[in-house]
């Protein structure tokens, strides 16, 4: 079958496109899947580096995200059919391992993974779409929703939210009837987010964020709950992470899932004590949380920002894209 494949870690240069690789086999419990269309994420980018304390064994298929059809079937599959539209769950939470890290990925023609693995795609949801769910959408799900309970008329910060994190979460926060302000590296950016909902942006790069919360909202006041935003929603730690508490209200929370501008920011406890901060940390996606979004999509009420979709030849320089975040949204390949 046709693959991108990694055979060590590095720059993008490793990352190859290969015509013959071995087509995988079913085991008992197994399928086989005849991939439409898998999303690339920043895991995938680190993946490649390769990541202190986690052996991968090579050469490996990269790509988490995974929606196609079923083409074959293990001998103990009863709940399944060849044809069926499905989506790969990337976490196996029986055997343990990572699609697209531990287990061969979506950027290939087939990928094979366990059937307690697979969630049904609907009828009105595209492969694209549902591709775009787990790592990003799932996530911001799990955060936004099942843990951080976001609700009507409360006022929330998303940093970083041009991604497909972030996105996610602006998406996620309006439909519960939220106010939101959004933070980007550029005006189109802030543009394109306020075409999905946000009511107020801010380019981190020409003013500190913090402060602009106050100039909408009043500084934070201990006293009397006044000023700053209920939520912050920050998955790029480093810099961010101390003016992020600058600008939440008493009693407000923050939401973590990730820290893609490094994991040990310098920070000020007196804000978390004085103010009675909540730091809440939320790790990936439960299965009932795929669900949810594929209800949502068919019901109307999301659907996924797809920035764009390229061939299976071209997934490197898709990956390129998505490292030097020139990607509004998600990226999609269509083997």
């Amino acid at each position: 079958m046709r693959a991108v494949v990694l055979h060590e870690h590095g720059g993008p240069e490793n990352l190859v496109y290969e015509e013959n690789f071995p087509d995988p086999t079913p085991r008992p419990g197994d399928v086989i899947v005849k991939v439409k269309a898998t999303s690339l994420n920043y895991h995938d980018i680190f993946t490649r580096n390769g990541m202190p304390g986690i052996k991968i064994d090579m050469p490996m298929i990269c790509g988490l995200d995974v929606a196609g059809e079923i083409a074959e079937l293990g001998s103990d599959v009863t709940e399944w059919s060849v044809g069926d539209r499905v989506l790969i769950d990337p976490r196996n939470r029986v055997e343990g391992g990572l699609v697209g890290e531990t287990i061969h990925g979506g950027l290939a023609e087939f990928c094979r993974a366990p059937d307690h693995q697979l969630v049904r795609i609907p009828d009105d949801v595209s492969f694209a779409q549902a591709a775009s769910l787990p790592v990003a959408y799932g996530t911001a799900h799990r955060m936004m929703m099942t843990l951080g309970k976001i609700s009507a008329g409360e006022k929330c910060l998303i940093l970083g939210a041009s991604g497909g994190v972030g996105t996610g979460c602006v998406m996620l926060a309006k439909m519960a009837g939220a106010e939101v302000v959004v933070c980007a590296s550029s005006e189109d950016k802030l543009e394109r987010l306020k075409g999905y909902g946000a009511d107020h942006g801010i380019n981190y790069i020409d003013s500190a964020f913090e402060k602009e919360v106050w100039s909408l909202y009043g500084k934070p006041n201990r006293r009397n709950f006044e000023g700053g935003v209920d939520m912050v929603v920050n998955f790029t730690g480093g810099d961010t992470w101390a003016p992020s508490l600058k600008a939440m209200k008493r009693g407000a929370r923050m939401m973590t899932c990730g820290a893609t501008a490094g994991y040990d920011p310098k920070t000020d406890i007196r804000y978390i004590w004085t103010f009675e901060l909540q730091v809440l940390g939320s790790n990936s996606w439960e299965r009932s949380d795929l669900v949810q979004l594929m209800d949502y999509i068919q019901d109307g009420k999301m659907k996924p920002v797809v920035d764009r979709v390229f061939p299976l030849p071209e997934a490197r320089e898709a990956l390129r894209l998505l490292e030097d975040r020139e990607v509004f949204g998600k990226v999609v390949i269509e083997p």
